[in-house]
């Protein structure tokens, strides 16, 4: 979510390395998921990820708000270094991306917005949280919807029926409706709130795999994915969570970042946990 004052200092356009990689971390105790691999890139990737499996493309964004799209491989096919129009973060101040999500009905790539200022008491400027709308073709600023009953947007992901489209907010889970995502609609209300539903604070990123969302948490001295079956009717969440992988933050291991789910890289669930020096975005692969 955050770059230290090294990627401030790196170029963006670092690339490190593209493949998996022999070093694996070490399971924890908890774990569901197998992991297959990791893979290094570059650290323009470091904020988020989604994955069309129509076209098998990767889309990311970062170091904080560029927009970038590979295909299943990991090799660069696209990319804007900014994402975010300058006339949008002067009049809302956005100047962050989070974990996006990629809306097939739609054809659209949903990147969520906030605004962050380091060094500053307040960081969170604008207390206001929305979504942009990139064409996934040529990853070109469509419009922007604002989301009303969040002071920011660090993750959204749509469900698999295309209706919903959720973020968090502490430990409340939101779902917006997905259809009026239009350019004619400057505000959006959430269509659900559900107050306190998660087990914890400090989601980074999400996704949907087999009917569950999956979310990745910050828990202090660790990472954690867990998930939660969602009610396809209702599209409730049904509790209790479960604990899917865990990462400590040592052996290089340190921020979490976004998640997919894609069958690419030798793995179907895909996490980014990013390093305490940031100098390239890793990604690791789980298979169940």
């Amino acid at each position: 979510m955050r770059l230290g004052s090294v990627v401030r200092r790196a170029s963006v356009g670092l690339l490190v390395a593209v493949g998996c990689l022999v070093a694996v971390a070490p399971v924890g105790a908890a774990d569901l998921w197998t992991q297959t691999g990791q893979s290094f890139t570059s650290v323009n990737y470091w904020q988020g990820v989604t994955f069309d499996p129509g076209a098998r493309s990767f889309y990311f964004d970062g170091p904080a708000e560029g927009i970038w799209r590979t295909d299943a491989s990991l090799t660069q096919t696209a990319g804007r270094g900014t994402g975010i129009p300058t006339a949008v973060t002067s009049a809302r101040g956005w100047n962050h991306l989070g974990d996006l999500t990629f809306d097939a009905d739609r054809n659209m790539l949903l990147v969520p917005l906030e605004c962050y200022y380091p060094g500053l008491s307040d960081p969170n400027t604008c207390h206001t949280g929305g979504v942009g709308v990139i064409d996934p073709s040529t990853l070109a600023w469509r419009y922007f919807v604002r989301f009303s009953g969040i002071a920011k947007a660090m993750w959204v992901e749509e469900s698999p029926d295309g209706k919903r489209l959720w973020t968090s907010s502490g430990t409340d889970l939101l779902a917006y409706d997905a259809s009026q995502l239009t350019a004619a609609n400057a505000t959006i209300a959430p269509t659900k709130h559900l107050v306190a539903i998660l087990p914890a604070s400090g989601v980074s990123g999400a996704t949907f795999v087999g009917g569950r969302l999956y979310l990745a948490f910050d828990r202090g001295s660790y990472e954690q994915v867990q998930s939660a079956a969602v009610d396809p009717t209702t599209g409730d969440i049904v509790k209790p969570w479960r604990t899917e992988i865990q990462r400590s933050k040592s052996f290089g291991l340190y921020e979490t970042e976004g998640l997919a789910g894609a069958p690419a890289l030798g793995g179907t669930l895909h996490w980014q946990i990013q390093p305490e020096i940031p100098l390239y975005t890793r990604i690791l692969h789980f298979t169940q």
